[in-house]
């Protein structure tokens, strides 16, 4: 049920709940913890690209669950790209990253999802060059035909990678594929990681915000590499205070959803800590989450 009295709504990441949990048990327990609705995973691995493939049984028993634990499917994480990516120069493997987002639109439509995150990778397994950047931009044009036939919004991903790690690189992006249907999915930890002011990036993009990972991450430095995953809130270096404050100052009221990993049996009591902290941080900060 969409609670109109809560001013923001709080998502949970499919991957921070254990893979061995069927699709009711964590519809129960993301409501258990308190969120609004789960982001779906569909990755690079073979078991969640057979999701593209699930059948209309299949697709609508899920949604029926969904509708009965009033925890609804509200956005899909489609990293599936990443092995598969528009940029690719094997022509064999573009042709493949095209079915992916058409299925990836018809799952969505049928799940009642409402923002596809794509991954901000123009290649990850190949080189990059001009031309890697020339197929990325011409195939997520026509990812972007296919989301406004389906009125679903396309969210790109600010990446773990220097391709596409900051919004200042999205608004380029956004020259060449105006749409209102192609926008931005920051992960603000990425962001962070890559040492940019994230507070600053997301005024630039104000208009263009779609929705929001929070992400905790360590800073890529002459010592250290940076880490990008598998950190639960609190033990990074994401200013969240700021951020909410920014958030705050900008009016944004779009979903934010907790980006975190299922790493060991305490992976309940991480999120729901996770959550309270961020809640915290955020009411603090002027941002009544």
């Amino acid at each position: 049920m969409f609670n109109t009295q809560n001013k923001f709504r709080l998502g949970i990441y499919e991957k921070a709940m254990p893979a061995s949990l069927s699709w009711e048990e964590r519809l129960v327990k993301a409501k258990e913890a308190g969120f609004d609705f789960v982001e779906i995973s569909i990755d690079e691995t073979d078991e969640r690209r057979a999701r593209l493939d699930w059948s209309d049984e299949d697709i609508y028993q899920l949604r029926r669950l969904c509708e009965k634990h009033e925890m609804p499917l509200q956005s899909m994480c489609l990293s599936a790209h990443r092995k598969f990516p528009f940029g690719s120069m094997d022509e064999s493997i573009r042709a493949e990253s095209y079915i992916i987002i058409e299925k990836a639109t018809a799952l969505a439509y049928k799940l009642g999802i409402r923002c596809i995150q794509m991954a901000g990778y123009d290649v990850y397994y190949e080189p990059q060059s001009e031309e890697t950047h020339r197929h990325f931009i011409e195939g997520m044009k026509q990812a972007t035909k296919l989301a406004e036939r389906a009125g679903i919004m396309l969210g790109v991903e600010i990446m773990d990678t220097p391709y596409l790690n900051s919004l200042s690189k999205f608004e380029v992006l956004k020259r060449e594929i105006p749409s209102p249907y192609f926008m931005a999915y920051p992960d603000v930890g990425n962001i962070s990681g890559w040492n940019y002011d994230v507070c600053t990036e997301l005024k630039l993009s104000r208009d263009h915000l779609v929705q929001v990972h929070l992400k905790d991450t360590l800073r890529v430095s002459e010592t250290c590499d940076g880490q990008f995953r598998d950190l639960v809130i609190g033990e990074g270096q994401v200013n969240f205070a700021e951020i909410f404050k920014t958030l705050a100052d900008i009016d944004y009221r779009a979903p934010l959803v907790i980006e975190m990993w299922a790493q060991n049996r305490n992976w309940f009591e991480d999120i729901t800590k996770a959550k309270a902290t961020l809640k915290s941080i955020a009411n603090q900060s002027g941002f009544e989450l």
